[in-house]
């Protein structure tokens, strides 16, 4: 068994060195959410390049109801909070089997009644779409939520 292991810690060890790593901690740059770093495992709603861009989750009426409704579906989605800012967001989602972490921010513009939305993995080049779908489901738990 010791061979085993010894071969994936070895064979893991050689293949984070290849993957990029979160370089900073996430937050706003000059108010807006970070650019995407022009890898498919990053979408963004203030993207301006079609493969990276998502649509931002729209809202009626209060903002601050708004984002207690987001807060509340973040958690409700298997989401941590990491940090919570006045008009910020930063939290973090664990992939199933591999335990990836991806980041997921949040930025709530008043005037146009919307939240702006990125999601990044941490690690690796491609997600297979897992940030675009989670991004998806959100959005789409956000609109359910304002429902009720």
């Amino acid at each position: 068994m010791d061979i085993f292991s010894d071969l994936f810690n070895g064979v893991t060890s050689l293949m984070s060195g290849l993957w990029p790593q979160l370089q900073e901690k996430p937050g706003l740059i000059n108010g807006k959410l970070r650019s995407c770093p022009g890898t498919p495992n990053c979408v963004s709603s203030e993207s301006c390049t079609p493969a990276e861009k998502v649509d931002p989750l729209k809202f009626i009426g209060s903002s601050a109801d708004a984002w207690l409704r987001l807060k509340a579906v973040i958690i409700e989605s298997g989401g941590v909070i990491e940090e919570e800012q006045q008009e910020y967001i930063w939290s973090t989602f664990t992939v199933p089997v591999f335990g990836f972490v991806d980041d997921v921010e949040f930025r709530l513009d008043r005037t146009e009644n919307i939240i702006h939305v990125r999601s990044a993995s941490r690690l690796g080049i491609s997600d297979l779409g897992v940030n675009r779908s989670r991004v998806d489901q959100l959005r789409e738990a956000f609109g359910k939520a304002g429902k009720n």
